[in-house]
């Protein structure tokens, strides 16, 4: 499969098409979900040549992943405005993964697109560790690093993904992906998928 370049290495111009791009996606998913989401439909509402729309993303998965990785953005930039104040850092993991069940829930389609996606491993996409991230983030109260949290003393030390208490917040985000798909299959509704969380987070991250 293709890689799509980084937004980092585009120019401002190709970085602006791409955006066109992706919001183009999702307005056509808001109104006839994935299947809406066709290419080469995708490349005429955008202005783009279809060979270019495959340029930069080379499967419709890979178009999918962009939308919700929007999403997400959209996900930790209101975190940070506004963060979780609840005193318990197990009520504060949940209240990030309440956001995001209902951010995803949104646009159901693409939820449940990304998720088989992730089981069926069609794209290379990290959400459970970018949730995973934000969570630990959030807990550890270092909303404004990037892979990194406060030690004792304050000062900003890298995540350890391999440390114990990562570990446990990557297992909550693991019980969060298994409702959200219960979620998406009808089998709870958001309310029982909360119940389910404060009760997982309070066992998991009784030691922080």
């Amino acid at each position: 499969m293709a890689v799509q370049a980084p937004s980092g290495s585009m120019s401002r111009s190709q970085t602006q098409r791409r955006k066109r791009i992706v919001q183009t996606a999702a307005a056509l998913a808001v109104r006839g979900g994935v299947e809406a989401m066709q290419m080469r439909s995708v490349a005429e509402r955008a202005g783009v040549a279809l060979g270019t729309l495959y340029r930069y993303f080379p499967s419709k998965m890979d178009l999918v992943v962009a939308v919700v990785t929007e999403e997400l953005d959209l996900l930790e930039g209101g975190i940070v405005r506004r963060p979780p104040t609840a005193d318990a850092p197990a009520e504060r993991a949940v209240d990030v993964l309440l956001r995001a069940t209902r951010g995803l829930m949104r646009e159901p389609e693409l939820a449940d697109a990304l998720v088989r996606s992730l089981i069926m491993a069609e794209v290379k996409i990290e959400l459970d560790v970018r949730i995973s991230d934000l969570v630990w983030r959030v807990v550890t109260g270092n909303l404004e690093g990037a892979d990194t949290t406060a030690s004792e003393e304050g000062a900003a030390v890298e995540v350890d993904r391999a440390g114990t208490g990562y570990v446990l917040i990557s297992s909550l985000t693991s019980v969060w992906i298994f409702e959200l798909v219960e979620v998406l299959k009808g089998r709870r509704d958001v309310d029982e998928v909360e119940r389910r969380l404060h009760t997982a987070a309070e066992h998991l991250l009784v030691s922080f």
